[in-house]
């Protein structure tokens, strides 16, 4: 395959489609129309300056040559990362399976029960293995959930006093994240040695390890005793492993429980992406932050899942809202839920024996060669001491390809895990120059921390332990739900683009997966080489000059943006400057993210047409003028529009002395055209797994990278393994985030070349406008700019014809999945409309598919409208239709069942089938159910 046929796979529309998709719009070529489009005071006309694409198998080539600069050694830091087996029918048929990894966050419930159902099974493995009452649908990584759990204790402690106490056996990037995110919300963290050092007379919250980062598995019921009686919440970030063996959590009166699920059958993958956790006892869950699943029922009384209670909060609260948010890990949460299906509690406990049992092993050879070993009750985890030797023996295992963890001058860190064999502790030994032990060794746990109660006992994990049980059951799973694979997800500002195989094909190379972000440098070249090079492209493609890929989700971009504007003013003796400006229209995000960076937000209004009310935008500069550090603003504009006015604003913040951040959600409407680091942006977070290809696996994995000009490098997000290195916070546990799904942009970038990038963006624009000159008289496109032009998205008004008819935004939404669609974005960021972006991807077929299909929706609300069909009783009214309700014995509504199955258009013998009708989300938030239900309740009257 040639370089430039990457990007004629990549983009839907050939240059026939093309011509066809102009006339429509009244264009005589692409170039005209993004001419007529894009305002000329943003405009960049120059060409960007990137290799020049590259084809497939090239790419691929580049890709092991940098796979190959790394070393894959036996890891044993340990440090929240291990080792672990992905079993083979769940790396195919979850992580390399684009039914699972290019699907959407599941807000269309109906047309997302399986993988709803993966992470309620998620969801009850945690809950089970801490103890606890509920548990959330995951979150980035364990350093975030910990820093969750904190501001979470904050909340429900009725204690006044701004102390956090973390124990001093916390996992050293855990405690990074937790002071990076305390300090600007006036937390005071206090590290303490908890075997030496005394609790405080007040604090709200406490932060302990179990096991520590040394091992050692203490017994914390007198902690926790303690803390409670000083009116404190505790949480207990936990291995999940090790509470197969180890008393958990909610025995000892744990309030909350965070970690990491990333040793059930996660890679590594050199940071990152793996699923956190975050769980809590009963009565703190509905201030639980992130997702949450739960079971609610259809219109016909059955059991169907659904999101719950805050899912969105921060669309809803906004500067109120109690968490910035918004994503999960969901890929990341189905792998790590169903390795505790596929191998059970019995298999489990199997392979947590078999982990503690080599730790035992270990330290008893240790010990027999006269190393001191910690004598304390431990799981996978030894510390053993070398008086000055530490530094020597952690070379010696190097030469030997194990990596162990040099703790200081005196002592090394050494963890087991399911991968480890007897030849790795034997090499162990040779490093430490001990001979070790032969025979049997003491590997019990102490009784007094031993587990007593069972888990995981729902059938679920009991049921699908062969591979033939297994697969089958993640293809019933696949089969209830729709993505990318089945057709066109048209959500605005979500960009559901094309996640090509190549782009995909390199993520679970052993050289990448494998990797511990912790590992000598020196085994971590090619890594940090593409990692480098990625930077440097994102930084050229947005006009910026540095990036920083540390932030795992939009969310955390955002907080690492507003945090490096933050130290900016403070290096420069304006502390005081703590208001950030905020367009109404804004994602919701945006103003979580800035109350978390310790600011306060000020609205700025919207006009008739969508843009920034400049007027208002003087009028709240010139209040709040002293203070005012920063505006975000989404450009091109949330309404999908490109705002002639963004130049200026910008100039108006920055002569008033605050700085510009533009939220990157958009930014596939600007890639070759403008960047926004040259038109008075300072600083923007990108969203990798929108604009650059990184798949949105149903709600993640994400990347959101932060960028900024020269004067805000400083500030950059630091290595969290180092705590504040230079000031500078950690958002992420790991130095380079989700490092491990970084090959998929670079290889997007490297194969689309500068011209491919460019005709990406103006083709979704085409695409954009194409959809909304064709929808245009049927449902008015809410905003426009330049000669009534949108940009990468259109928004359509259903209000009118709600207020006419009754049929909502909602009802349309629904019947779209008889169509065979997922529905465009409902009342975002307007109320009662849906917000369209058909992205570059999809060819015309597919485009006509979905006008069609709305067209046809038109001439239904007509029907209902005319009142030959009854408001409550209608083919949109009782959208989806599920293959049991039109095929049951009785059809008593008044159209025939196959305008209800089979609408105009569908193609019936490839139909998508939802496996429920209409989910009832009210019924679900007031009988609030979040594990998995007995089977009993899915059984038929």
């Amino acid at each position: 395959m040639t370089a430039e046929q990457f990007a004629d796979r990549h983009i839907g529309p050939g240059p026939d489609d093309e011509r066809r998709m102009l006339e429509a719009v009244g264009y005589g070529s692409v170039d005209e129309l993004m001419d007529a489009a894009i305002p000329e005071v943003i405009r960049w006309h120059g060409t960007l300056d990137l290799p020049a694409p590259a084809g497939e198998r090239e790419a691929i080539a580049e890709l092991r040559a940098l796979a190959a600069d790394n070393t894959v050694a036996v890891s044993m830091i340990g440090l929240g990362y291990h080792g672990t087996h992905t079993p083979a029918v769940i790396r195919r048929n979850v992580l390399e399976n684009p039914a699972w990894y290019t699907a959407y966050t599941p807000y269309q419930p109906e047309i997302s029960q399986g993988r709803l159902e993966a992470l309620l099974n998620f969801q009850t493995m945690v809950t089970d293995l801490t103890g606890l009452a509920t548990a959330n649908a995951s979150m980035l990584d364990e350093g975030t959930a910990a820093a969750e759990a904190m501001t979470l204790a904050r909340r429900a402690s009725k204690v006044k006093s701004p102390v956090y106490v973390v124990d001093a056996d916390a996992l050293p990037q855990t405690i990074a994240v937790i002071a990076g995110r305390a300090e600007p919300l006036g937390i005071e963290v206090r590290v303490l040695d908890l075997d030496v050092e005394a609790l405080p007379a007040e604090f709200f919250g406490l932060h302990l390890q179990y096991p520590g980062a040394s091992g050692a598995v203490r017994e914390h019921a007198g902690l926790v005793a303690a803390a409670h009686d000083a009116g404190a919440l505790v949480t207990v970030a936990a291995d999940l492993l090790a509470l197969t063996l180890l008393r958990p959590p909610g025995e000892i009166g744990a309030d909350i429980a965070a970690g990491t699920t990333q040793r059930f059958g996660v890679p590594m993958g050199f940071g990152g992406p793996h699923a956190g956790y975050l769980a809590v006892r009963a009565g703190l869950e509905r201030m639980l932050p992130g997702r949450l699943v739960g079971v609610s029922r259809d219109a016909d009384g059955n059991p169907a899942y659904r999101l719950a209670l805050q899912t969105r909060e921060q669309h809803i609260r906004r500067e109120k809202a109690t968490s910035n948010i918004c994503t999960a890990q969901v890929l990341l949460a189905v792998m790590a839920g169903m390795y505790a299906v596929y191998h059970g509690p019995d298999g489990l406990r199997a392979i947590a024996r078999r982990t503690h049992e080599a730790a035992a092993r270990l330290a008893a050879g240790l010990r027999a060669g006269g190393v001191e070993v910690a004598d304390v009750a431990f799981f996978d985890t030894v510390t053993a001491t070398v008086p000055g030797r530490a530094a020597q023996v952690v070379a010696a295992a190097a030469q030997r390809n194990v990596n162990l963890r040099l703790v200081d001058a005196d002592r090394v860190g050494v963890s087991c895990d399911e991968t480890t064999t007897a030849a790795h502790v034997a090499a162990v030994w040779a490093a430490f120059g001990v001979d070790g032990v032969d025979g049997d060794v003491d590997a019990a746990v102490p009784a007094s921390l031993a587990r007593t109660s069972d888990f995981l006992t729902h059938p679920v994990f009991g049921s699908h332990h062969s591979e033939t049980a297994m697969l089958r059951y993640l293809r019933r799973l696949a089969d209830f739900d729709y993505a990318l694979d089945r057709g066109m997800i048209p959500l605005g500002s979500c960009t559901m683009k094309l996640n090509a195989t190549t782009e995909m094909e390199p993520v679970t190379w052993p050289q990448f997966a494998h990797l511990h972000p912790f590992a000598p440098e020196a085994q971590t070249a090619g890594y940090r080489r593409l990692i480098a090079q990625l930077e440097g492209w994102l930084a050229e493609v947005t006009g910026y000059d540095a990036v920083s890929v540390q932030p795992n989700a939009g969310s955390q971009g955002e907080l690492a943006g507003l945090l490096a504007i933050r130290a900016y003013h403070r290096d420069r003796g304006e502390g005081h400057r703590d208001v950030c400006l905020i367009p109404s229209s804004a994602h919701g995000t945006n103003a979580a993210s800035a109350v978390m960076a310790g600011m306060r937000v000020v609205v700025v209004g919207c006009d008739a047409d969508g843009n920034v009310d400049l007027v208002d935008l003087d009028a709240k500069i010139d209040k709040h003028r002293d203070a005012l550090a920063a505006i975000m603003v989404t450009y091109p504009s949330t309404h999908g529009v490109y705002e002639t006015g963004i130049a200026q604003l910008c100039a108006k913040v920055h002569d008033a002395g605050g700085q510009v951040y533009v939220d990157g959600a958009n930014l596939n409407a600007l890639v070759g055209f403008a960047k926004p680091g040259k038109f008075g942006a300072d600083v923007s977070h990108l969203n990798l797994h929108k604009t650059f290809c990184i798949p949105h696996g149903g709600g993640g994995p994400g990347v959101g990278p932060v960028a900024v000009r020269a004067h805000l490098a400083p500030f950059l997000p630091g290595d969290p393994v180092g705590g504040h290195v230079d000031g500078r916070p950690a958002i992420s546990a790991a130095r380079y985030g989700s490092a491990g799904i970084l090959p998929i942009p670079w290889a997007y970038l490297r194969m689309m070349g500068a011209d491919g990038l460019a005709r990406a963006t103006a083709v979704a624009v085409l695409a954009a406008n194409y959809v909304a000159a064709r929808l245009r008289q049927h449902f008015p496109v809410l905003y426009a700019g330049n000669k009534g032009l949108v940009a990468h998205e259109c928004i359509l008004d259903l209000r009118p014809l709600t207020k006419a008819t009754g049929v909502s935004v909602d009802d349309v939404a629904k019947r779209l999945i008889d169509y065979g669609f997922h529905a465009p974005t409902m009342s975002f960021p307007v109320a009662g409309t849906l917000m369209v972006e058909p992205t570059e991807s999809e060819d015309l077929a597919e485009l006509d598919r979905f006008c069609d299909a709305m067209i046809a929706i038109r001439a239904e609300i007509d029907e209902v409208a005319s009142g030959r069909w009854p408001a409550g009783d209608n083919p949109l009214a009782n959208a989806p239709h599920t293959a049991a309700m039109v095929s049951a014995d009785e059809w008593p509504h008044p159209y025939p069942r196959s305008v209800g199955a089979y609408p105009a258009g569908v193609d019936r013998a490839g139909k998508y089938w939802p496996p429920v009708r209409r989910v009832d989300g009210a019924y679900g938030d007031r009988n609030l159910v979040c594990s998995c239900p007995a089977p009993e309740a899915f059984e038929e009257d």
